[in-house]
């Protein structure tokens, strides 16, 4: 008998959060278009949606801004505790830490609420800022509430104001990696709070499953490839050898998107409007259109498109992110997709139980 693995093709709720239709290149949240709030709307207004089910007005964007920006400071207790780990500690599981921690200080653990939500969407940025600049050694830069959420993100990391459109180019790839439908680590949050546990606590299980490398892994070899590219001349002979010695093209090509990813999509758009303000965009532009003819000479027929990974790369290589933020900060995008998940939940909840199949031996009978 075949082992039965996974959950593929198993429905384990219905929901009104997002849609993911990989046959057809569909991205939708809460009855819009993900790739247009990608190149349209703000972090906060995205976020809006996703837990109120709406779009803001503009008193209510205000607000939420407002509370955010105040929400982002690290309580006094939390630094104590970020600095006693010791610096080989990952930042996935400073992060697990953190929200755990955080979840202690909550009165009341059930149900979940939308404030516990907005407040561990605001201070993980901060979080991270705050250890990333410990491990190097650098004076800790304070949140600005001048700032929306993005800017502020950056100008933490980095101690000085964000160019625009860096700016605008990690606001996209944020909304767009803040939701996408039953995944395993949203999954592994569901069944957490169905248990009637914490938001913390199905928080803390998420960014654990995060953590796997066949989840929540960053595009290194996109960037890997991008570098050894490195200018426009070399794009097609770089490409060419790769094909020629049957090497697999990476940022090309999905397991679930069968056709154009609508989140690459997006990516290129902004990507687009932003050539001719850095090189490091016009590159990857430039690669990316070389790849497709180049696939479509070697491949053809294949209709092998361009990833969501070839873009994040492209924006996280021009904003010159650290390599071990690239999981850390996709968290924070993801985060504001299992809060929702979380209320949703809670709404309608029942522990998941779900049954398995043994396959071991039996003892004798009598």
């Amino acid at each position: 008998m075949a082992k039965v693995t996974g959950l593929e093709g198993v429905v384990s709720a219905e929901t009104d959060i997002s849609l993911v239709d990989g046959e057809q290149g569909h991205l939708v949240y809460r009855g819009y278009w993900a790739k247009d709030l990608a190149v349209t709307k703000s972090y906060e207004e995205v976020a809006f949606l996703l837990w109120n089910g709406r779009l803001p007005e503009r008193d209510e964007l205000d607000q939420l801004e407002q509370r955010m920006a105040n929400l982002r400071n690290i309580p006094e207790y939390i630094c104590r505790i970020i600095d006693l780990l010791p610096l080989s500690v990952p930042m996935m599981a400073v992060l697990q830490t953190t929200v755990a921690a955080l979840g202690e200080t909550e009165s009341s653990t059930w149900p979940p609420t939308l404030q516990q939500a907005e407040r561990l969407s605001a201070i993980l940025p901060t979080v991270i800022a705050y250890r990333y600049r410990k491990s190097q050694g650098l004076a800790i830069v304070e949140p600005d509430p001048k700032l929306e959420h993005v800017a502020n993100y950056l100008y933490m990391l980095t101690d000085h104001l964000p160019d625009e459109s860096h700016t605008r180019a990690l606001n996209a790839y944020l909304i767009l990696g803040m939701e996408h439908g039953m995944n395993a680590s949203t999954f592994a949050g569901r069944v957490i709070l169905s248990t009637q546990s914490d938001m913390s606590s199905a928080i803390c299980g998420a960014i654990g499953t995060m953590k796997g490398p066949l989840h929540g892994g960053a595009p290194y070899e996109v960037i890997a490839m991008l570098e050894q590219i490195g200018t426009k001349d070399r794009a097609e002979p770089w490409i060419r050898n790769m094909l020629d010695n049957g090497e697999r093209l990476m940022g090309f090509g999905h397991r679930i998107y069968k056709t154009k990813d609508p989140r690459a999509e997006a990516l290129r758009i902004v990507t687009l409007n932003m050539t001719g303000q850095d090189p490091s965009f016009d590159l990857a532009i430039h690669v990316e259109n070389t790849a497709i003819r180049l696939l479509e000479e070697y491949k053809p027929g294949r209709r092998l498109y361009t990833n969501v990974e070839f873009y994040a790369a492209a924006i996280l290589r021009t904003i010159q992110l650290s390599p071990d933020l690239f999981t850390p900060t996709f968290t924070t995008a993801r985060i504001v997709g299992w809060t929702t998940h979380i209320l949703e939940q809670a709404s309608v909840n029942r522990i998941f139980r779900p049954e398995s199949v043994y396959t071991g031996s039996m003892p004798a009978l009598g």
